[in-house]
This record gives structure tokens, sequence and C-alpha cells, in this order.
């Protein structure tokens, strides 16, 4: 149970910082990114500054170190941009591999909490003196152990909701990234070629 109880206690945190990164992410990221594609064409500096002033977006920092190279052909920008959403996909998908830690293991350790008890009944029982109060004592022994089982699935299932939900998240945020990176795309090869394109930024 001591380890489980440890589980759960880490699947809490972990899970409230996610949840704090994926809320602060869907309530400012379209937002940010409407004004950044809006005010590019026009004032390239104000675009760099209202990306910087969000700089804890992961979208925010691809689109840094685009413009940081903004001078350079379509092509390499395009390449840095693929280079900068690479460097984030780390940081959408931390703890994940902890989750399915926590979610593989927490099941087994409980399972092998159970099978300890059920060994420590067992070997307690005196089988020269069976009767009601040595069947009672069993019966409790054995129904404290299951107790770790069902708590290894309670941490496991609880834990597993979670995962699936920013698992779902960040499938929504690479599209979304992919989306916006090509609008800026666009954008920069019509700054590069001298026309100007009108981007229809995503909803």
């Amino acid at each position: 149970m001591y380890p489980l109880l440890v589980f759960s206690i880490v699947a809490i945190a972990l899970i409230i910082e996610r949840l704090v990164f994926w809320v602060q992410i869907n309530r400012r990221q379209r937002r940010v990114v409407r004004d950044v594609l809006r005010i590019y064409q026009h004032d390239f500096d104000a675009a760099l500054l209202k990306l910087k002033q969000n700089g804890d977006l992961p979208i925010a920092r691809i689109f840094l170190e685009a413009l940081e190279v903004d001078h350079f052909p379509p092509h390499a920008f395009r390449l840095t941009l693929e280079g900068a959403t690479q460097a984030e996909l780390p940081i959408l998908r931390r703890f994940s591999s902890i989750f399915d830690t926590i979610i593989t293991s927490s099941p087994l350790l409980g399972l092998l909490g159970t099978v300890l008890g059920l060994i420590r009944s067992f070997a307690s029982l005196n089988l020269g003196s069976i009767g009601d109060e040595s069947a009672l004592q069993v019966t409790g022994g054995i129904s404290e152990a299951l107790v770790s089982t069902a708590a290894g699935l309670v941490v496991a299932v609880f834990t597993l909701l979670f995962a699936s939900m920013f698992r779902g998240f960040y499938r929504r945020q690479i599209a979304a990234i992919q989306e916006y990176s090509s609008q800026l795309e666009v954008l920069h090869l019509g700054r590069h070629e001298g026309f100007s394109p009108v981007p229809q930024v995503m909803s």
C-alpha cells in the first residue's frame, strides 16, 4: 500500500501540473496566434514583441525561433519551423512515461499486496484447531489483503482517465501547430515574394 500511496500522490501532482499547462494553452493560444498573424505583415517588431510577451506558450516559442530567421528563403524558414516544433514535442508530452508507469504498475503492486496478504493469512492458519475463530481470522485476513488490489485498480483507472485526456490535448495541439505554422509560412512567402496574402486563422 505504501508504494500505491506514493504513486497516487505523484499522479495527483502531475495531473494538476498538466491541467494548468493545458488550460493556459487552450485559453490564450488562439488569441495570441490570431494577433501575431494579423500584425506580422505590417509590423514585424510588434509581432515579435507579442510573441516574447507570451513566451510560455509552445506556439509562441516556435514562432519566435522562426522569426529570428525571417530573412531566410521560404524553404529554410520552413525547416526552422519544423525544427522548432520538434523541440517542443517533449514539453507537450511531458510526464507521459510516468503516467504509463503508474497505470501499468499500480494493478501489479495491488496484486502483489493481495498475494502477500493471502500467504500471511494462510500461514497463520492452524490446521489442528480449525474453528469459527480461526476461520474468521483467515476470512478477515483475505478481505484485508484484497484492499490492495482494489486500491491499485483505483489508482490506475484514475490516472488512465487523465492520461487519455492529455493525449487528446496533445494530438489537437499538434494539429493546431501544423495549421498555424502553415499560415505563418504563407505570410513569410508573401513577404519574401512581395505580395500580401490574407491568412484564414484557425477557429
